[in-house]
């Protein structure tokens, strides 16, 4: 078998310029881990690339039958570090037990937002993340407030990862190329240990405000304050969702459970 082919319904596009492929690899700041866990390896552009690397322990987590093949036939070194299985789907202490790992990949697009946030889960075990990412998302997970893309997903991950947009990927380095851009962005754990605050309440007032995100806070949260005769006048209340930080959706948190 020469080569693996793409599969739509799996959002697979390999990256075949080679020179990417390292950048991506050297991005791993390798600090405080030796594991590392590729998600979507397909050919192994990437992995080739990782397993140069005899500092750190290379396992790759592929759902594809046929890259599983041609990963089994090419690579030698990565016998017995094939776990065939969804990434969404995978029980982390039964590989890793409690060690750290860093995740990488060139993710597929269709599952990219739901891969974070399974590492959101995991957050104490996976100390950095560099990908791949659509370059619409990659700006989206990386803006800060004030910008139009700043979202859900960019309070919910910054407030536990400092997000770095590293660069910019064209379409032709990809087979079959997709039909917009990309981007690879790191992400690398920060030293808050928790929220000061309901983190259950906190999710729930950063996803309630941004889905009526052209409105006030008065207005988007007002769901919150049922109990009340009158909403009451909040420091944010005539602020829009994207013009607050974490620390401010913090502290809303907490004028809200106060209630």
């Amino acid at each position: 078998m020469e080569r693996v082919r793409a599969k739509k319904h799996l959002g697979q596009h390999f990256l075949k310029d080679e020179n990417i492929a390292q950048d991506i690899v050297k991005s791993l700041s390798l600090k405080g881990y030796q594991n590392v866990l590729e998600v979507g390896p397909g050919m192994g552009v990437l992995t080739k690339y990782l397993l140069e690397n005899k500092k750190i322990d290379t396992r790759v987590v592929e759902i594809d039958n046929e890259s599983i093949e041609f990963l089994n036939n090419n690579y030698p070194d990565l016998k017995n570090k094939i776990i065939s299985h969804d990434f969404l789907q995978m029980n982390f202490q039964k590989i890793y037990s409690d060690k750290l790992f860093a995740v990488i990949g060139n993710f597929p697009y269709n599952i990219s937002s739901q891969i974070l946030f399974k590492v959101l889960d995991h957050k104490s075990q996976i100390p950095e993340v560099v990908g791949m990412f659509q370059k619409e998302v990659a700006e989206r997970i990386a803006s800060k407030p004030g910008n139009k893309s700043y979202g859900i997903i960019s309070v919910l991950l910054q407030a536990w990862y400092d997000i770095e947009y590293l660069f910019t990927v064209d379409e032709n380095v990809f087979s079959p190329p997709p039909k917009v851009k990309s981007a690879v962005i790191r992400l690398t754990r920060n030293k808050t240990d928790q929220l000061n605050c309901d983190e259950d309440l906190f999710k729930k007032v950063v996803k309630t405000a941004f889905n009526q995100r052209r409105k006030m806070l008065r207005n988007s949260v007002q769901s919150f304050f049922l109990k009340e005769k009158e909403i009451p006048n909040f420091k944010f209340a005539t602020l829009r969702p994207e013009q607050l930080s974490v620390n401010d959706f913090v502290e809303l948190t907490n004028f809200i459970a106060e209630k």
